[in-house]
């Protein structure tokens, strides 16, 4: 399960409850400036329609004052065709903004979702190491959805009311000065109620989005954790967790919908109030001969449509808390910066040096020949402070082969993470070719890299697709070549061969399969550098073998680095360092160390027993 703090926005609950912060609204509008076209008809036709509003009053004064006085020789059918004028405009400026502010919405919502995306393909491992996937999957699909709602409609709310309302209060008055200051007397009163319910909808609203980013990366886990919440009957206990969940929503929402509901009825009152108002000190003038009949019913008219934006725009403030604390979530990932990234300085170089022969200037990267890693004094803590590893000190040619072997939490991946530059170290160097990785293009570095990982991820799609994923521009006879050397022969015998489907996740593939799918992979990206992670425990013995006899070949010229479980698949490495505690204990080939009878020895003649026993030959395992 996650905590709260696995969901911190990097924002201060009590500064932003004191306001909105309009720095984060202008960023946010930056989206709709691509769009002027839309934006400026989505401003227009909202203007026509506040326009034609504030003009049918006038019209109907007009025509009472007129019968008043004229009887039955007022012409009725022209103000009969300028209403029907007024009402077919109408029709049509509403239809045209809903139009524009639809593909405006589109628009936005669009590019909004892919600068998101681009920037998760760019920021480093640490930002997904407390961050789940349904977490990031709320703040791309609901929040977004939410925000640019808010933004397109709030905007088209915000010049129809403003229009409106200045339109309604000139004309009022225009008519008549006194009883237009009456109706505006309720004003500040508005003022002060909206001010005050701001700090408490934007509070409540926050709660709500990060509850409902909670929820949804539950349902994320509980999905991919099926198979094991089944097999040990986590059901109940899952049932139990997710209801907590549900509760804390159920409360953080009806909080908020009780201050919207009751902030829109204030509204409403206060309009009530300003009609009452109106319509009693008119209705004395009326009276008394001060105003006409028409001017009186246009003033009712008024009194009751000046609130109506100002309703509306109450509910869209109320929305707007929520879609405030939406918009901090999707900038927040938008404008997360990678702890790993060029560097100002490499970055000018490789502006520089952009027709550069030297693929590690040269600004989309590219392979060169890589003849030495070295690691210098390295040492690496996470964020926690946690000391992983401590004066780790290596060196590897081309040609070589580094098994990296030791008990589980002794920092082998960490290791090669640092050197693959996912992480970079707290101190210490590393060099390539004598340079350190820092001073160089960080996508150069990681397109000389090829990797099979412990847990193969495979992309829904092809196994042909899959496979050329190391290189795109691949032909299909060098596909099929990858996938021999990788031993994967059982894609020739599939029914429809390198066509078949995967389906999500490889979930058509066995364990097996989809890893030798993910070394077929690496086997046609051709790197430089290869990192392999546990990359044959998830095959058969039979199978392992053949990938045993295939690396003989695939290792030769580049520089490898091998973390291994099984200690007899990597007897032929150039150099096996044991890791231990974050330092390495040990280093040599197989022979120089089990010569040695350290550490080394002790977990091979272990492990030796262990599969001994395994097989069922219990009589012939050596004496402890």
């Amino acid at each position: 399960m996650y905590d709260d703090d696995d969901f911190d926005d990097g924002f201060d609950d009590a500064a932003l409850a004191r306001g909105m912060r309009f720095g984060l609204w202008r960023e946010l509008f930056a989206y709709a400036k691509p769009y002027r076209r839309e934006l400026w008809l989505l401003a227009a036709f909202a203007v026509i329609t506040a326009l034609i509003e504030v003009s049918l009053p006038l019209i109907t004064r007009s025509l009472i004052d007129t019968v008043a006085e004229r009887g039955s020789d007022t012409n009725l059918v022209g103000y009969g065709l300028v209403y029907v004028a007024c009402v077919l405009v109408l029709a049509a400026s509403v239809g045209s903004f809903i139009w524009a502010g639809g593909k405006l919405r589109t628009h936005m919502s669009h590019d909004i979702r892919r600068d998101g995306f681009e920037n998760l393909q760019r920021l480093s491992f640490s930002f997904y190491d407390h961050r789940p996937a349904g977490w990031l999957m709320a703040r791309m699909t609901s929040d977004c959805e939410r925000l640019t709602n808010i933004l397109v409609w709030g905007l088209l709310d915000l010049v129809w009311g403003s229009v409106l309302m200045l339109g309604i209060a000139i004309a009022m008055f225009a008519m008549n000065p006194k009883l237009a200051a009456l109706a505006f007397t309720v004003l500040p009163v508005l003022a002060w109620i909206s001010m005050k319910f701001q700090k408490r909808i934007l509070a409540s609203a926050r709660a709500v989005r990060q509850t409902n980013s909670r929820i949804t990366a539950n349902y994320n886990e509980a999905i991919m954790g099926v198979l094991t919440s089944k097999a040990f009957v986590r059901e109940r206990a899952n049932q139990r967790d997710f209801g907590g969940l549900t509760s804390t929503m159920y409360t953080a929402s009806v909080r908020n919908k009780v201050l919207a509901a009751i902030y829109v009825p204030l509204v409403l009152t206060l309009a009530s109030l300003a009609m009452g108002l109106t319509l009693a000190v008119g209705g004395i003038d009326l009276l008394g001969g001060l105003i006409t009949a028409g001017t009186l019913i246009a003033f009712m008219t008024y009194a009751r449509h000046f609130f109506e934006p100002v309703e509306q725009m109450g509910h869209w403030f109320a929305e707007m808390q929520m879609a405030q604390a939406s918009a901090e979530r999707v900038i927040s990932l938008i404008k997360a910066e990678p702890e790993v990234q060029d560097s100002e300085t490499v970055r000018e170089t490789m502006l520089a040096h952009r027709d550069s022969n030297d693929p590690a200037l040269a600004l989309d990267g590219g392979k060169t020949a890589i003849q030495e890693i070295e690691l210098r004094n390295v040492s690496f803590a996470y964020n926690s402070g946690r000391q992983v590893l401590r004066q780790i000190n290596l060196s590897a040619r081309k040609g070589d082969v580094i098994a990296i072997v030791g008990p589980t939490g002794g920092g082998k991946s960490t290791l090669v993470n640092l050197i693959c530059r996912f992480y970079e170290p707290t101190s210490g160097e590393v060099l390539i070719d004598g340079i350190d990785y820092r001073l160089r293009s960080l996508h150069w570095l990681q397109s000389n890299l090829g990797m099979v990982l412990q847990a193969a991820h495979i992309f829904s799609g092809t196994v042909r697709e899959n496979i050329r994923y190391g290189r795109l521009d691949a032909t299909d006879a060098e596909v099929e070549e990858a996938a021999r050397l990788a031993g994967a022969d059982f894609i020739f015998s599939m029914e429809d061969g390198f066509d078949t489907q995967v389906g999500e996740g490889g979930g058509r593939l066995s364990a097996g399969q989809k890893q030798l799918v993910s070394f077929a992979r690496a086997i046609l990206a051709d790197p430089e550098i290869l990192v392999m992670d546990e990359a044959t425990s998830s095959v058969d013995t039979e199978t392992e073998q053949r990938v045993q006899n295939a690396l003989v070949h695939v290792l030769r010229g580049r520089i490898s680095f091998v973390i291994a479980h099984r200690l007899s698949t990597i007897r032929n490495a150039t150099r096996i360092i044991l890791v231990r505690d974050g330092q390495i204990v040990e280093q040599g080939t197989h022979a120089e160390l089990m010569a040695l009878r350290g550490r080394y020895f002790e977990l091979y003649r272990q492990q030796s027993l262990q599969e001994t026993t395994i097989d069922g030959n219990w009589q012939d395992a050596p004496a402890q």
